[in-house]
């Protein structure tokens, strides 16, 4: 029996902004999935520092506005715990332990896919999740698709590449503009916006206290 489909979209969402939104969007529609999760990471191991930032319940808070009223979007806390590092491939194979029945597909930025060898346990990420890379205009195709062919052979990895419109948008930016006072709209869902500025995020500085 066919497996069912569903997509990770993880991230520290600190702002999550439209980016995150159209990528998780393009991966339902591109791939057939029956619904994509958005998962907060409590303690990213490549971001040890989370000094001035939004703390976990306060991104946790920002997922959940974002992604309301869209059915096929589901926020997760498979990843949201303080202590800790948190690690793609524990994460995955909890999920394909509870949910033998699915096919996970795992959201990433060709960024990743590029020190993909570097992750913990790089083997096993691939064998339990399909990844699907999502690319923008500075990503070089060709570096791309040798590094997509070597991690294939190297791991058996299914590798699949999201078709996205180019949106160069980063949470650092944006973390900045609202510090600075710049309009972040249409960037951020309105819902966010209107928490970011009634819980007064980011406006101490990019590196202040939240």
């Amino acid at each position: 029996m066919e497996k069912r489909r569903v997509g990770i979209m993880g991230g520290t969402f600190d702002p999550v902004h439209v980016g995150h939104l159209i990528l998780g969007e393009r991966a339902y529609e591109q791939f057939q999935l029956e619904n994509v999760l958005f998962m907060p990471s409590g303690n990213p191991p490549h971001k040890p520092d989370r000094r001035g930032r939004a703390a976990l319940l306060e991104r946790i808070e920002m997922v959940r506005l974002a992604i309301a009223g869209n059915p096929h979007f589901t926020l997760s806390l498979a990843e949201a715990h303080e202590e800790g590092y948190t690690y793609t491939r524990e994460t995955l194979e909890r999920l394909c332990a509870e949910h033998p029945d699915i096919e996970y597909y795992f959201i990433m930025g060709a960024d990743s896919l590029f020190s993909f060898e570097n992750w913990k346990n790089p083997e096993r990420i691939a064998q339990l999740a399909t990844l699907v890379v999502a690319t923008r205009d500075h990503v070089n195709e060709t570096e791309l698709e040798l590094t997509a062919e070597r991690l294939e052979k190297l791991y058996g990895a299914k590798i699949r590449v999201l078709s996205t419109p180019n949106l160069d948008i980063s949470s650092q930016m944006l973390r900045e503009w609202i510090a600075e006072g710049k309009s972040a709209r249409y960037y951020v869902p309105d819902a966010v916006l209107r928490y970011i500025h009634d819980t007064k995020l980011y406006q101490q500085g990019a590196d202040g206290n939240v």
